[in-house]
């Protein structure tokens, strides 16, 4: 949890930055989501609205993601500064191919991703989920799922294509959808009227860091004061964000997605505050965004 000791010396530093970097000298940054507004975000946007970007020299845009865009690429091209990646099976992919991108922060400690079945359906337990058809989306297609292979032998010939609708798995009792623990499960529930089993991946061995902070290699080379500021504010935009009061982060957050009700934004951070998702494990320790080479 955020102390109050923590909280203070917070202050302290954000006041140190803003005497250091008054107004007409913010750099201009932009940071490439890798998904529509919504609570997964919202330290960023807490950051955001509450000053602390300013306070730390930077004038921040939130670019929103969605099924149509690719925050790497646009981070690779050079038309972001930043980008959020969402596991470090991405990461290590980009190293493999040579693309010049690294991951200089993890917000989350667990990667939220789950699968969802239907109770009663003959897939309760995680072991018997191989045996069904599942709905999966492309990206995690290529990551995850390799994993998912791997570790549990999921076929890929049970495969059908997650185009971010859940009634076919509301229809199919005999199916599996991938989701985010944070999001799917409550969506299950207001569309299709029962509560899905949720298996977090996390609690089976996928021990990947989730919603990274991507930079450009030549990026973190050249300016790492950029950086290691953009990181910071963004650490203690979480940090108010999941412990004090995120109001106004969640105007913002449904100013950008319309469509992003209330009720999901408190059901999503709940999930995050339960699960320990944003603050557990290395961050227990080292603090939130913290990444170690041992994992």
């Amino acid at each position: 949890m955020f102390s109050r000791a923590a909280a203070r010396l917070a202050i302290v530093i954000a006041s140190f930055f803003l005497a250091v970097f008054p107004a007409s000298a913010l750099d201009k940054i932009s940071f490439a989501t890798n998904w529509r507004a919504q609570a997964e975000h919202g330290g960023f946007y807490q950051a955001l609205v509450d000053g602390t970007y300013a306070e730390y020299g930077l004038d921040v845009t939130i670019l929103q993601g969605g099924p149509q865009s690719n925050a790497r690429l646009l981070l690779a091209a050079g038309r972001v500064d930043f980008s959020m990646g969402a596991n470090l099976i991405q990461t290590f992919s980009a190293v493999q191919q040579n693309v010049p991108i690294v991951a200089v922060a993890s917000l989350f400690q667990k990667d939220p991703i789950i699968f969802m079945s239907h109770p009663g359906e003959g897939f309760d337990r995680f072991e018997d989920l191989p045996k069904a058809t599942a709905f999966v989306g492309n990206d995690n297609l290529v990551s995850v799922y390799q994993w998912l292979k791997q570790a549990y032998g999921f076929k890929e010939e049970k495969i059908k294509p997650y185009t971010f609708n859940s009634a076919p798995f509301i229809a199919d009792r005999k199916s599996i959808q991938q989701g985010y623990l944070t999001s799917e499960p409550f969506e299950i529930q207001r569309q299709g009227g029962f509560a899905p089993n949720v298996f977090l991946l996390a609690d089976y061995g996928y021990d990947s860091y989730s919603t990274t902070i991507e930079a450009r290699k030549e990026t973190v080379a050249r300016n790492p004061d950029l950086v290691q500021r953009f990181v910071d504010a963004s650490i203690i935009g979480w940090y108010h964000y999941l412990y004090g009061d995120d109001g106004a982060a969640n105007a913002a957050i449904r100013k950008d997605n319309p469509e992003m009700s209330e009720s999901q934004l408190a059901y999503s951070v709940a999930k995050l505050k339960e699960r320990g998702v944003v603050d557990s494990g290395d961050s227990l320790t080292l603090g939130i965004g913290a990444m170690t080479d041992a994992r």
